[in-house]
């Protein structure tokens, strides 16, 4: 089976039951009992963000940070070795329980919450926000509210950091995680940032993916 299969399982009977986001939790649950594979736990930073840390002119010294949907934490503790403040939140208890066991001394603090339902405080609160993987498996309607609420975190002069597949306007999207069109990509610029960069490139993974990143800021 493919290891994606129990994901797409999941996904597809609670979308029908209109409950988009509570599989994550069912799905972190398996995988911690050894039940189901959990597709985008590397158990080590995203090489897409590492690469960008590599060579960005964004400097995190004093920065705060905050990271949707944060999984086993791994991008999170990444974003603290760097020098961030880092927040880092999922929706899944089950994942952040697991994020507090494997780095039992970090500096990250993580939080369960809902991305359509955050603390108020947040808004335009933070220097830095990535949004890694987290619009790939979400259905479109869910996208364009993910959109509109991880723009929001964004402080004047602050940064957003979107990862993801990538994908022409006239291919299908085919099965989760869903490749996104650049004009997804683009909608934050409708949320009131302005784009610094956009790449569209092939990863190192064996066969290769293509990949969007894409760097917004928010003008003072």
């Amino acid at each position: 089976m493919d290891h994606r299969e129990r994901a797409r399982e999941l996904a597809r009977e609670y979308n029908a039951d209109d409950r988009p986001t509570d599989w994550f939790d069912v799905l972190y649950s398996e995988g911690v009992d050894g039940e189901a594979e959990i597709p985008w736990a590397e158990f080590e930073p995203n090489p897409n963000l590492v690469e960008w840390l590599e060579e960005t002119t964004v400097s995190p010294a004093g920065k705060s940070a905050l990271e949707i949907g944060c999984g086993l934490g791994d991008d999170a503790e990444e974003l603290v070795e760097r020098g961030f403040d880092v927040t880092a939140f999922d929706v899944s208890p089950t994942a952040i329980r697991r994020c507090r066991e494997r780095f039992p001394d970090s500096s990250v603090t993580y939080r369960v919450e809902d991305l359509f339902d955050a603390p108020a405080d947040w808004s335009r609160s933070f220097d830095f926000v990535l949004e890694s993987y987290t619009l790939q498996v979400l259905p479109r309607p869910e996208r364009r509210r993910a959109v509109r609420a991880i723009a929001d975190f964004v402080k004047p002069d602050g940064t957003l950091l979107v990862i993801c597949r990538g994908r022409d306007a006239d291919r299908s999207e085919g099965d989760l995680p869903w490749p996104l069109r650049k004009e997804t990509v683009m909608r934050f610029e409708d949320r009131g940032l302005e784009l610094v960069g956009f790449e569209d490139y092939l990863d190192d993974e064996t066969p290769p993916v293509r990949r969007f990143r894409a760097e917004f800021e928010r003008p003072r």
